[in-house]
């Protein structure tokens, strides 16, 4: 994965450390807080981008007999989601968007459940190496990430039997 001089495409320029080259941790997670997908990008990113490419990552989910389910029923999300075309295209692929609105004042009750996603950045963090990305290499941090959040899903199956 390399930039069009040579560079690595998952390295931009941070807006929180005063432009310093850095990268971002996206995550998509189950109400447990369950990783479903996560992926890499530049510091720069919004990450509205990345909304649509994380769901379709998300492997098929196993239960009931039959087809197994490809996508969750209903996805919530922050105000940084909001788009019109976005919630279009959940809708197209039938998935309820739950997103905060823009503009709107704040009680909306989604943050109950923002908490949830913040836990699991955590758990993703407390691996230290991930927490200060050292590789140069985008497709070997994502390969940790997925390693890291297979680790995540087997303690969480270690601690619920």
């Amino acid at each position: 994965m390399c930039g069009p001089k040579g560079g690595d495409t998952a390295v931009g320029p941070s807006p929180v450390d005063r432009g310093r080259p850095g990268s971002k941790h996206h995550l998509l997670v189950d109400a447990g807080g369950l990783p479903l997908a996560v992926r890499v990008t530049g510091g720069n990113r919004h990450d509205v981008t990345q909304l649509l490419p994380l769901v379709e990552q998300v492997p098929p989910i196993r239960g009931r007999r039959g087809r197994p389910l490809r996508r969750p029923g209903q996805l919530v999300g922050d105000r940084a989601y909001d788009s019109d075309s976005h919630r279009r295209a959940l809708r197209a692929l039938g998935i309820r968007p739950r997103l905060a609105r823009r503009r709107l004042p704040h009680g909306s009750g989604l943050g109950q459940m923002r908490w949830v996603v913040e836990r699991s950045f955590a758990w993703l963090h407390a691996f230290k190496r991930l927490n200060v990305r050292w590789e140069y290499r985008a497709d070997i941090h994502q390969a940790l990430l997925t390693l890291v959040c297979c680790l995540i899903c087997w303690r969480q199956l270690q601690r619920s039997s």
